[in-house]
């Protein structure tokens, strides 16, 4: 069983329920973040309350408590899961309004929940993915509208793919829930505008200092063409390598070498959290 916090109540998660007059309904107007705990604590704390903190300023939704109320309620929720490691889900609406349009006390969830894992064969084949020519509105923010890539569904399927690429202008920005990154030589390259600076994202580039030159630009379709790898990066995803986008095939076709190193370096740390 899972629990969750929704505005001072801790219950079982299909024991919290928010009011249908939350401008979260009425207006889709609401942010989310997630993590994951590794050994009991949660991954990146700091990092992750850092970029739910600017994302609610970002959507002028004030926060009903400090970084260190919130830390406590976390811990509380992971010790009533039995000792599991979870995924983390906080999510702050608009709250109830009297007008069904302005901003009165934002309501604040966090719920806990178990962590669906990438499957094996995905890392040991890498993946496919489909373009789409989009930027997320307000892309530095995690919100809650993710209806492009749901009306999407079927063609990613269709296309035998795992997920879209978004790009506009033929420059790239990022995957529907996860960042992106080409390996070109000694060079780890990633999208730098129109993202959201993921948290994995921001781990894979520190640990890869010591052995690449990570390079931090606007990324063009054009560059796929002489990529020996890609890749992508989210808290489930971890370093998932990317074999084909839309019809073109990256490097050899196969997961390479240093996808498989970066990933390494990532599990080495996470084991260690």
């Amino acid at each position: 069983m899972h629990y969750g916090y929704f505005n001072g109540t801790i219950a079982p998660t299909d024991q919290l329920a928010v009011g249908v007059t939350d401008l979260s309904l009425l207006r889709g107007y609401g942010l989310f973040d997630y993590f994951l705990t590794y050994n009991g604590r949660p991954f990146q704390w700091d990092w992750y309350w850092e970029r739910f903190q600017n994302s609610a300023m970002r959507m002028h939704l004030p926060l009903p408590l400090t970084k260190a109320e919130t830390y406590a309620i976390v811990l509380e929720l992971i010790e009533q899961s039995g000792g599991l490691d979870v995924g983390v889900r906080f999510i702050l609406t608009g709250g109830y309004s009297s007008d069904s349009i302005s901003i009165e006390k934002p309501n604040l969830l966090i719920l806990t929940e178990s962590i669906h894992a990438t499957p094996v064969v995905q890392y040991e084949q890498g993946i496919k993915v489909i373009l789409d020519e989009y930027v997320r509105e307000m892309a530095e923010v995690k919100s809650t509208d993710y209806k492009r890539v749901i009306l999407l569904a079927q063609a990613i399927r269709a296309a035998g793919a795992s997920d879209v690429l978004y790009q506009k202008g033929g420059e790239i920005s990022e995957l529907s829930r996860s960042n992106f990154f080409l390996i070109k030589g000694n060079q780890l390259i990633t999208p730098n505008r129109n993202i959201l600076y993921g948290i994995t994202r921001r781990t894979v580039i520190q640990l890869a200092q010591r052995d690449f030159d990570v390079v931090e630009r606007p990324v063009l379709l054009s560059d796929l063409y002489d990529a020996e790898e890609a890749f992508t990066t989210s808290s489930t995803k971890k370093v998932l390598p990317i074999t084909q986008v839309g019809d073109l095939t990256i490097g050899d076709g196969k997961v390479g070498p240093k996808a498989k190193f970066l990933l390494e370096q990532f599990d080495e740390l996470i084991a260690n959290w």
